[in-house]
């Protein structure tokens, strides 16, 4: 049968294909926005998304050729290496799919969740985030009014940073105040000759992390918007 309407006109009416169609034509619309906002992940939030907590640096046993249990590839957390099969090969095949081993921890389900699957490492102690760190300008060298080479130093356990200078701090080891950098050969000095008490400093991310804390923020933003 002959007709003069579009071929794509035929093709939508097609009730097979409408819903095709429809997906087709809603993405294709653009989508409009404002503004996009990106963020770090709360460590909550990141655990939430975690299938489980990698606890080894190792990644394939050179012998089994198979994941390491708890390492980077680990089965257990991220998925089987084969579809529907666990790590041990207890259970096989679809029809034991949900099913987590209860032999090895591997869930029957497809690989292709490995793709998908994160794990998280939890740290034994505090690390700067590149973004807030090495980003120019860097925004906790703003925050704490230290230049890059500063935190630099701070960061990569090259000289200490004083973390408290009271005032019986101050009359013991005058010149020093609170932010100043201080190598490990001074410091060492100077406890040597006021005691270990005279001055507290720190080292590393966590003496970021404590410096930081110990800002407030609200007084800080009142001072600039006067």
């Amino acid at each position: 049968m002959l007709t003069d309407r579009p071929f794509g006109s035929l093709i939508r009416e097609d009730k097979p294909t409408k819903d095709l169609w429809g997906i087709l034509d809603r993405h294709a619309k653009p989508i409009t926005f404002d503004a996009i906002r990106i963020k770090l992940a709360s460590p909550e939030k990141i655990r939430g998304w975690s299938h489980g907590e990698v606890k080894k640096p190792e990644t394939i046993n050179y012998r089994t050729f198979k994941p390491e249990r708890d390492g980077l590839f680990c089965a257990r957390i991220f998925g089987p290496t084969k579809d529907y099969e666990c790590a041990c090969g207890k259970y096989k095949r679809m029809k034991f799919a949900g099913v987590v081993c209860d032999k090895c921890g591997v869930e029957v389900t497809r690989a292709r969740v490995r793709r998908e699957r994160m794990g998280h490492i939890e740290l034994a102690s505090p690390v700067s985030h590149v973004w807030f760190f090495k980003g120019l300008p860097s925004r906790i060298g703003q925050l704490l009014d230290m230049s890059l080479r500063e935190l630099e130093k701070i960061l990569y356990f090259e000289e200490y940073v004083v973390l408290e200078s009271t005032i019986e701090a101050v009359a013991k080891v005058p010149g020093i105040k609170k932010k100043d950098l201080v190598s490990v050969d001074k410091v060492r000095k100077l406890q040597e000759e006021h005691g270990p008490s005279a001055l507290k400093v720190g080292m590393g991310a966590e003496a970021i992390r404590e410096l930081l804390r110990d800002m407030d923020l609200d007084s800080l933003a009142r001072d600039l918007r006067a």
